[in-house]
């Protein structure tokens, strides 16, 4: 098969352009093998002690103990990390789950509306739907153990997350003892 000249220049053409691609990614990679490189070098001369106590921190706990009404008796304990809260009710604390007014008042408007908020951001924002709040009950049977608050975002919604849930779990006492 025979081609033109002009064929040929167009070949050759093609041929320069794909070495000149070729030269360009090879530069490309030497230079991210070389930043790789220094990254590397960076990473072992860190102290892994220092990485270790970051990885801590972010995991420390702040314990809040939750009070029934005035008296001040300890009915639960509220556990804060950096993305998520853990209200573990007191061993001697007996309460169903369906007993008023957890699921109407704290699920489902505390909670329900911080999730109809971080709903309207991921249509604004496009927060993921993993990052959205969240929660979690536990049982012992019928009874409460522990509600587990994830992706609160804000320390605001912390304080209001514990007081409400401290209001809540008074009034279930009060309304069981009925």
């Amino acid at each position: 098969m025979k081609f033109s000249e002009e064929q040929i220049r167009d070949i050759l053409k093609i041929n320069d352009h794909i070495t000149d691609q070729i030269n360009k990614h090879k530069e490309e990679i030497e230079l991210l093998e070389k930043t790789l490189n220094i990254l590397n070098l960076i990473l072992k001369q860190s102290s892994f002690a220092k990485a270790s106590t970051l990885s801590s921190n972010d995991e420390q706990k702040e314990s809040i103990p939750i009070t029934k009404g005035t008296n001040g008796e300890v009915i639960a304990k509220a556990f804060v990390t950096s993305d998520q809260v853990s209200i573990v009710l007191n061993e001697g604390i007996q309460l169903d789950a369906d007993t008023p007014p957890f699921k109407s008042f704290f699920l489902e408007r505390i909670i329900g509306e911080m999730k109809r908020k971080d709903s309207a951001k991921q249509k604004n924002d496009g927060i993921q739907n993993e990052s959205m709040i969240d929660y979690v009950i536990n049982k012992e049977g019928p009874n409460l153990r522990e509600i587990i608050v994830k992706n609160y975002h804000q320390k605001e919604r912390v304080n209001e997350i514990i007081s409400t849930a401290g209001w809540s779990l008074t009034r279930m006492i009060e309304n069981s003892k009925k």
